[in-house]
């Protein structure tokens, strides 16, 4: 969760995670006293009020909004949830193995074969390997064996009335509007997370908008229940974010016992040589890649030294969701059902 998360797959703007989702985020204010249960549907209900004529003048049908916005309430859950966002405190090892499960391995790789048709037309549209749109859809929804059970109008119109983060729901809130005006999928099939993250992919709306895709050619843009549309936009996504045809996320290396790991991040990019010159091996044993890349030690700050050598395909799945503990996680995901 592009971005998501997971509301953290949003686009390039997926989510729009900001700096660096492997360090502890700061906890969020305290939560202001809840108003008085008719205050607030008052208040709720003026805030749909200028949701509707902000989204009529944008162009969304009166329908639409009659069917997407008709006895919508606050979701308190869902609130609840967004006040409660937990500091990150797993280490790398513990992210690791968590997302690298025996299961979910297994079930990339049947996966892979499952979805072979598909998954040419994919790698050759979008030039994007085929195995790291797998691991990342394995990340997000399991294969999509879970995308999420929420309302997402209701979801996203509760976090922008709600107030935390308002501007930017609303413009999710206002995007999930387009996009069901725009025929891609009804109201009761637009589920997704408590964050509004949607599909398969768990895209954000206006991440839905920028870089899903009709792969299946029906006319529609369906994330939820096309497996082709939703591995179309995944490659898309990374297409669109950089991913370079050809060369592999990354490769796991030795560093030297003098380099300072927690400093050297991914935007330290030098050269394969010169990563050499300074003593770090690939594990394997083979040659430093001779472009530009960077050193990635996930779980430095806390001590461990596994790392990793990535390049430009690396960066790309990193937009998917900025942090090095999901990027690393993908990667290895993909080595491992490929």
């Amino acid at each position: 969760m592009p971005l998501s998360r997971r509301a953290l797959v949003a686009g390039a703007a997926t989510l729009p995670l900001t700096a660096c989702a492997d360090a502890a985020p700061p906890s969020p204010p305290p939560a202001a006293p809840a108003p008085p249960a008719e205050e607030a549907s008052q208040s709720f209900d003026a805030f749909l009020d200028g949701v509707r004529a902000e989204a009529r003048r944008g162009g969304v049908s009166a329908a639409t909004l009659s069917r997407a916005l008709a006895g919508l309430r606050p979701n308190q859950r869902v609130i609840e949830l967004d006040r409660r966002q937990a500091e990150f405190t797993q280490t790398w090892p513990q992210y690791r193995d968590a997302r690298l499960s025996p299961t979910r391995i297994e079930n990339g790789r049947r996966a892979l074969v499952e979805q072979r048709g598909t998954l040419d037309a994919v790698e050759a549209r979008f030039r994007v390997d085929r195995r790291v749109v797998v691991a990342i859809w394995g990340m997000e929804t399991s294969y999509g064996g879970f995308t999420g059970s929420y309302n997402v109008v209701e979801a996203l119109a509760t976090l922008a009335w709600e107030g935390r983060r308002a501007a930017f729901f609303r413009a999710e809130l206002l995007a999930a509007l387009r996009i069901l005006d725009a025929g891609n999928v009804s109201v009761e099939r637009m589920r997704g997370s408590n964050a509004g993250a949607m599909g398969h992919p768990q895209f954000m709306p206006t991440s839905f908008e920028r870089l899903a895709v009709d792969m299946d050619g029906d006319g529609r843009r369906d994330i939820w229940d096309s497996r082709a549309d939703a591995l179309g936009s995944i490659a898309n996504y990374l297409a669109r974010s950089g991913w370079r045809e050809g060369e592999w996320w990354g490769h796991e290396v030795v560093p030297p016992a003098g380099l300072d790991l927690v400093a050297t991040d991914h935007r330290t990019l030098r050269p394969g040589r010169e990563w050499a010159a300074l003593g770090v091996r690939r594990r394997d044993g083979r040659a430093m890649p001779p472009g530009e890349g960077a050193i990635v030690s996930p779980g430095a700050s806390r001590g461990d030294t596994q790392s990793f050598w990535v390049g430009q395909s690396f960066m790309a799945i990193r937009r998917y969701n900025p942090s090095n503990f999901y990027a690393v996680a993908v990667g290895l995901l993909a080595d491992a059902v490929g």
